[in-house]
């Protein structure tokens, strides 16, 4: 009994010892350091200055060529420095599911579009939350729908038709300003209707482009900075305020009853008598916040890529396109003879293509921004994982994520057939491989509407006159969020008659 005592507290301690070891190496073993997954880094840091982050690169190189380095540089996901806010850019559809697809309350607008306000007004866009703005893109949205955009599309020859009208047998022109000029007209015939477009034409067309130029690179961060564009963009604004309200004024004071709609076929009409769910009525301030947006986008959208398809189609590289895109209105003549209606343009699809691979090389904006709610992950073609933290700006530059070579062969060539049949680059890399008018769930409202009219324009001027272009191609300025062509685009053209028995 004695000897049992004394093996029994002799193995105690040993027991207590083995217990203790394998208790501490299944603690190891199961620790959460070694068993949960480590969160993955955060996106690579651009080199900048300190404070000014990257400030000095742009004003030295333009924000071109510093994404582009950086990109080259760091890969698909990098971050940058700017002053007090860090941005992180991601390139191509292999990381940017989250941000054209993410929910509003994990990644966000609102943050970083407030810049907008003061070009857009109060009462709407990112000034209201998020239901209201919903509620207003849903009347953009019924506005646009194919119903609508048949009665457009009647409105939309007519004014061209016009216009071109008044050129002569021959001559010069700068097609920039023309089509700046041309795209007002159409927008404003069907924004507001015929009987007022004509009054007011000049001095909306000068706002609109106070307005563009008033939104700069330097707006984002600063959008009441005191420098002479935001003191015309202000000026523009209310003017164009003064405006639209007599307009709306006058519409609810001959149709107090709402029955315009059975009369008006214009948007105007359409947002004045809209209500949102809870029954309200648009107010006066919300309509004419809504146009001022709707006419800006459109103008700029509209005009700058009408410009840049027919400065990629004139080009002397680029012949083969614009015989191609001549011969489709040919054959379309030759069945239709001269309507063109909304059905008829839907046949247009190398015009269509042309348009798109315009889109492509010279998207409306450079870059989309957002605000990540929440921390998120992405994961490159390499396989490389980096955690995107919360708070901070997301940026999606379209200037280099509709340029891939994994995606578009040879991208920077303008090849509108790589959309076509056969051409095998239409939705190549995903949904989001493609994103001139945006994706997920913002994409634009508008889009249908801004090749309609683009389509309408080039489909008359591909069958009424052979055009050349005599000056440079056009250089892009970058200065403004929405890039524009520099300069003029000069055109020789002589009229010429395309017979409907082509």
């Amino acid at each position: 009994m004695e000897l049992t005592r004394v093996l029994w507290l002799a193995f105690v301690p040993i027991f207590i010892t083995i217990v203790v070891s394998i208790m501490m190496a299944r603690r190891r073993t199961f620790s959460p350091t070694t068993t949960t997954k480590r969160s993955p880094p955060p996106p690579p840091m651009a080199a900048g200055a300190p404070l000014l982050g990257i400030l000095p690169a742009l004003l030295a190189k333009g924000p071109l060529q510093v994404i582009h380095d950086a990109h080259a540089d760091m890969g698909s996901v990098f971050t940058v420095g700017l002053l007090h806010r860090k941005v992180t850019f991601l390139v191509g559809p292999d990381v940017s599911s989250h941000f054209y697809q993410g929910l509003d309350s994990e990644i966000s607008q609102d943050e970083v579009s407030r810049f907008t306000i003061p070009t857009f007004g109060p009462g709407v866009g990112f000034d209201v939350d998020l239901a209201t703005r919903r509620e207003q893109f849903r009347f953009f949205g019924d506005a646009m729908k194919p119903a609508k955009l048949r009665t457009y599309a009647g409105l939309m020859v007519r004014e061209v038709e016009e216009y071109f009208g008044s050129w002569g047998q021959s001559g010069t022109v700068d097609l920039k300003k023309d089509l700046e000029h041309l795209v007002t007209l159409v927008a404003s015939r069907c924004l507001f209707g015929e009987e007022v477009r004509a009054k007011m034409l000049a001095e909306v067309a000068t706002h609109l482009r106070e307005l563009n130029d008033g939104m700069r690179l330097v707006t984002i961060l600063f959008p009441h900075l005191p420098i002479p564009a935001h003191h015309r963009r202000d000026r523009a604004r209310a003017r164009l305020g003064e405006i639209f309200s007599d307009i709306i004024s006058s519409r609810r004071a001959s149709y107090p009853d709402g029955s315009a709609r059975n009369v008006n076929d214009d948007m105007l009409q359409w947002l004045v008598g809209s209500r949102y769910k809870d029954g309200r009525a648009t107010t006066e301030a919300e309509v004419v916040g809504m146009l001022v947006s709707a006419l800006f986008a459109g103008q700029h959208t509209s005009s700058s890529t009408g410009t840049w398809t027919g400065a990629r189609l004139l080009a002397r590289t680029n012949a083969e396109h614009l015989r191609a895109a001549v011969r489709e209105q040919e054959r379309i003549v030759a069945r239709h003879g001269d309507r063109v209606d909304y059905e008829v343009l839907q046949e247009m699809d190398t015009l269509h293509r042309s348009v798109k691979e315009a889109l492509r090389l010279h998207p409306p904006a450079m870059l989309l921004l957002r605000h990540a709610r929440r921390s998120f992950t992405v994961r490159t073609r390499e396989g490389d994982e980096y955690e995107v933290p919360e708070g901070r700006t997301v940026a999606s530059p379209l200037v280099l994520h509709n340029r891939l070579p994994h995606i578009y062969r040879d991208p920077e060539r303008y090849e509108p057939g790589r959309f076509g049949p056969g051409g095998g680059e239409d939705g190549a890399g995903g949904a989001l491989s493609y994103t001139a008018f945006g994706g997920g769930r913002h994409a634009c409202v508008g889009e249908a509407f801004a090749y309609m009219q683009i389509k309408v324009i080039w489909s008359h001027l591909l069958r009424n006159f052979e055009m050349e272009m005599v000056s440079p191609f056009p250089e892009t300025n970058w200065n403004v969020v929405m890039p524009v062509p520099k300069g003029k685009v000069m055109v020789c053209y002589n009229r010429r008659s395309m017979s409907p028995a082509a």
